[in-house]
């Protein structure tokens, strides 16, 4: 594991941790507690403990838990009095702690990536510095210690119901620290003595309201939450420039992303996205292009083009020619536009899955950004019960011991429940526009499934669509909210649970598979960017070497030379010969083009068919490792 040094230590006071800083923590950096803090987590400690002296009524201290707790602790065992028992070596106080752990360490399933689990260590370390639950500096210290070393307890993800709090799961983290239970070392898993020996540590027994306070709270839910919304924030910046390519690779229109057009409807979201559209298509001029220029596909023949650089290519083009017989009442329209019918449509509007990126990528944005509040509100907020007040002025100890309900993890959970549902919506459109390439009857002129196929014998990314719509049919079926389906639990004394702990784990795994469809959407997209570009420079090149009537073998429904109109005919090429031998290169957004340059330094142009699955694979990675935002995000900075 690679580890932060420890100049850059992460100072926890229970209320200032940040996002970044646990996704920090969770990735290596170590943590130290605040000094300053200190003296408030002791001052609770031994209030309890001068409670407990007092012989003071107090759950979950002096108390059984859940539905024990009518029941009293009494001042020996009564099991040391059966005949033949050997006498407890610990006090009833202590048992309890000890048991309420040992006994809750049930989960089961897959071990959680270390990454959450330090995540959880981390949360519970500084949910315990608020000096409200009662554990002492010392238990506060070996957890810390535990975290700091490098020993990562087994945690099984499956068996929080989230209320109260993530009890089996943090059970798992505790029970490592008694020196129970398993955990990594070094990247061996072994019995959680043999990893607190190895590390030089020593296991600590439990004293009042400890056990409590070990493993009621939100950690679980908590770090898979934030470490999936690391994810997922870099994941919309990727969907934004998946989305730029796709346009570019259109020759998209625009408009649709005009700062004037979302001031109508500020939802904070889509003006961030069409922002983003324009600075990643900043310098294209492609985008917008006369819809004219563009040329159709074709496929190639031998005889396609004229000079033996340009037999290189893999294609043909072509237009179609609109006869003067069918522009009657629209005469005005062909006064602006050249009657020549080629890739794009003369329509002012893309489909929605283009003309829209805004209004649908800003609303997951927007809901991202409301779990991002609730998440940072909960990093620093206590979560155990009962909670300590030590310094309240009260006549009774239920006044400065109150029970209470922070460690129900509904506000996490119908935060995750928004963001599970968004994220097939993000998934689904970028299906959609992986569709449109590949479909000839959508992608405006390009190849069907954008390989030239001249033998039929080729399918191209066809196959690509169907992974893409495999996913997201798969993200759709888990978008579900678990929130809302609350199964009783502790024999009814917790009969209405959040199911939080599995919200958060569905998010953060369908976070993985989100960034899967965003990279099928960059790999289809790239190929189709190099066939439109390349096609509207090949027919640019051949206008700026060649006649009218040169020019004019690629436009089909022309009159034949000799015939009447055939001037005329010839006089109107000429128009789109010296229009086209006078634009500029054509070229994608520039930050579209460093996007794509990082793309083919691994993935190379698909001229013929050949096995995809290394190139596919390649491209996710491209994505979970951030290699192709970070191409980006450095260049764009210059």
């Amino acid at each position: 594991m690679r580890r932060t040094p420890a100049l850059n230590k992460i100072r926890l006071d229970g209320r200032s941790l940040t996002r970044s800083q646990l996704v920090a923590v969770a990735y290596g950096a170590q943590v130290e507690l605040s000094a300053e803090q200190l003296p408030a987590v002791a001052r609770a400690a031994d209030f309890l403990a001068e409670q407990v002296r007092r012989e003071e009524p107090i759950y979950g201290v002096s108390t059984g838990f859940g539905s024990n707790a009518d029941r009293l602790l009494g001042a020996h065992h009564l099991r040391d009095q059966l005949p033949g028992a050997k006498r407890s070596q610990e006090t009833l106080h202590e048992e309890l702690q000890r048991n309420l752990i040992v006994t809750h360490a049930v989960c089961v399933g897959e071990a959680f990536a270390p990454e959450i689990v330090r995540a959880m260590l981390c949360i519970r370390v500084n949910t315990l510095m608020r000096g409200h639950s009662g554990i002492r500096v010392q238990t506060l210290q070996a957890l810390t210690d535990l975290l700091n070393a490098g020993i990562v307890p087994v945690v099984p993800q499956l068996g929080s119901v989230g209320a109260s709090g993530d009890l089996a799961p943090l059970s798992h983290l505790a029970i490592v620290l008694l020196g129970g239970g398993e955990a990594f070392y070094e990247g061996e898993r072994m019995p959680g003595a043999q990893a607190l020996e190895r590390a030089g540590l020593a296991p600590v027994k439990l004293s009042y309201k400890e056990g409590l306070a070990l493993n009621n709270g939100t950690a679980q839910m908590l770090a898979c939450g934030v470490l999936a919304l690391s994810k997922l924030e870099d994941l919309l910046d990727t969907a934004d420039l998946a989305a730029a390519m796709t346009i570019d690779a259109f020759a998209g229109r625009l408009g649709a992303f005009a700062p004037e057009v979302h001031a109508l409807r500020p939802h904070p979201g889509q003006v961030k996205v069409a922002q983003n559209l324009r600075t990643l298509l900043d310098g294209s001029t492609l985008a917008d292009i006369p819809y004219h220029l563009v040329p159709r596909f074709r496929p190639w023949l031998p005889q396609s083009w004229d000079t033996e650089a340009a037999q290189q290519l893999s294609f043909d083009i072509g237009w179609d020619w609109v006869p003067f017989g069918q522009r009657h009442g629209r005469e005005k329209f062909y006064t602006r536009f050249r009657p020549f019918r080629g890739g794009k449509k003369h329509q002012p509007q893309d489909s929605y899955s283009l003309r829209c990126i805004p209004q649908v990528h800003g609303a997951v944005r927007d809901a991202i950004a409301q779990a991002a509040r609730v998440l940072e509100i909960e990093l620093n907020s206590l979560t155990d019960n009962p909670i300590v007040f030590p310094d309240a002025q009260a006549e009774h100890v239920e006044q400065q011991v109150i029970s209470a309900g922070h460690f129900h993890g509904m506000p996490l959970a119908l935060a995750m429940s928004y963001v599970k549902a968004a994220i097939p919506v993000l998934a689904s459109i970028s299906e959609r526009r992986l569709n449109k390439l590949v479909d000839p009857a959508t992608n405006d002129g390009l190849p069907g499934f954008l390989i030239g196929n001249e033998d039929a014998t080729e399918s191209g990314h066809m196959i690509v669509q169907y992974t893409a719509a495999a996913i997201v049919n798969d993200l759709s079926s888990r978008a579900h909210p678990a929130s809302v389906y609350s199964i009783p639990t502790s024999a009814n004394a917790e009969d209405h649970v959040s199911m939080g702990a599995n919200e958060a784990r569905h998010v953060l795994a369908m976070a993985d598979d989100l960034g899967k469809v965003l990279a099928l959407e960059l790999y289809t997209a790239a190929q189709a960017l190099d066939l439109r570009r390349d096609m509207i420079n090949a027919a640019r090149d051949l206008a700026d070497r060649a006649d009218a009537a040169t020019l004019a073998v690629k436009v089909a429904g022309g009159p034949v030379a000799g015939a009447a109109d055939h001037a005329e005919f010839l006089a109107e090429v000429e128009g789109l010969r010296a229009e086209l031998s006078a634009a500029e290169e054509f070229r994608p957004g520039r930050a579209v083009a460093i996007a794509h340059a990082k793309l083919r330094e691994s993935i190379a142009f698909l001229d013929h068919d050949r096995a995809l699955d290394g190139e596919v694979a390649a491209a996710v990675q491209l994505v979970r490792d951030g290699s192709v935002l970070s191409a980006v995000r450095a260049e764009m900075q210059h």
